[in-house]
């Protein structure tokens, strides 16, 4: 989202960042009219709604925000449906890391399997089995990021192979795809938003607009 929905025009932005900047740093409120004052407590009540995890209808938004607004989360939210095609059409390069890295996997829960029974000469072949995709994985993490720079931004971590890295050949330190559902996945693609956030965001920044405007904002306003 932009700046402020006063404008047709929305720079692009951290606009959570910018929302509770402009929140904090907002040094007057001007008085509402009855209308306003009715429009506020109407979207006060979406977003509470909302951040309980309530569904509100597009329709009930387009009632409440003013057309620029709404405008800006339905762009905001095409701009979401862009992102996840993108994660759709994921490298074939990435396919030869996810591979290994899931033999390592299957090979290590197989180890905890029969060394929980017992069997620690069977478990012991498989933890060597694991360790070796482990560092076959690793080897062809380096080689594909290194041909191609923009696959870092498909790992759910930095990716520093110097000495004291935290990226290394144990199976919990080797990176996992932003796509992968693994438990051990250390974060999700931060472009990525729900419908739902979309619309909360969407929403407070239209309460903001409602209460924070300052003078420098009516200032601006008549030399428009």
């Amino acid at each position: 989202m932009g700046e402020w929905y006063d404008s047709e025009k929305r720079p692009s932005g951290n606009f959570r960042k910018l929302l509770q900047e402009r929140i904090e740093n907002a040094n007057t409120r001007r008085k509402l009219s009855a209308e306003e004052t009715k429009r506020l407590n109407k979207l006060e009540g979406i977003a509470e709604k909302l951040k309980l995890g309530e569904n509100v209808q597009n329709r009930r938004l387009a009632t409440w925000l003013t057309e620029a607004e709404y405008e800006g989360f339905e762009s905001d939210w095409e701009s979401q449906q862009q992102i996840r095609e993108e994660l759709n059409d994921k490298p074939d390069e990435l396919n030869r890391y996810e591979d290994k890295l899931k033999k390592a996997i299957f090979n290590y829960s197989r180890a905890e399997g029969y060394s929980t029974k017992g069997k620690h000469s069977t478990a012991k072949k498989f933890y060597n089995s694991s360790e070796r995709h482990c560092e076959d994985a690793l080897e062809i993490l380096q080689e594909i990021v290194d041909a191609d720079a923009s696959l870092h931004m498909w790992f759910d971590r930095g990716l520093d192979f110097g000495h004291g890295s935290l990226v290394d050949a144990q199976l919990g330190n080797l990176p996992r795809v932003i796509t992968s559902r693994s438990l051990d996945r250390q974060t999700t693609d931060s472009r990525l938003m729900s419908k739902r956030e979309v619309k909360i965001a969407a929403v407070e920044w239209a309460i903001s607009a409602l209460l924070a405007v300052d003078a420098v904002d009516n200032e601006e306003r008549k030399e428009q």
